[in-house]
């Protein structure tokens, strides 16, 4: 559904972000857009093959934010995404790392 055309008549610098579908997205189209700079910058919780290949570029761009998609629920996950981000924040404004992030060379 998303590819090279979608991407061109994007506004130059825009940024995408997929939490749907990996394959809905032509990734070579994306990382073509994400490295001519059409696209600013990507924010993927989903990929055509999961878990994203180590060899995917995708992983080395500067301007590609991955999260770890997850599909497990409990009683008070919402509570806690919120108390991760606002934690985040707070990290963030003060200059200071963020928390419960995620390193794929390490796995977790």
């Amino acid at each position: 559904m998303i590819g090279a055309s979608e991407f061109s008549s994007m506004k130059e610098g825009a940024r995408f972000i997929n939490v749907a579908r990996g394959d809905l997205v032509d990734e070579g189209a994306l990382i073509a857009a994400l490295e001519s700079g059409r696209v600013g910058g990507a924010y993927l919780d989903v990929f055509a093959t999961e878990p994203l290949p180590d060899e995917s570029p995708l992983w080395d761009m500067e301007n590609v934010l991955i999260t770890g998609h997850s599909g497990a629920g409990s009683a008070d996950r919402d509570e806690r995404v919120v108390e991760i981000f606002l934690e985040n924040l707070r990290q963030y404004v003060g200059g200071r790392p963020l928390v419960n992030v995620y390193d794929h060379e390490r796995g977790y």
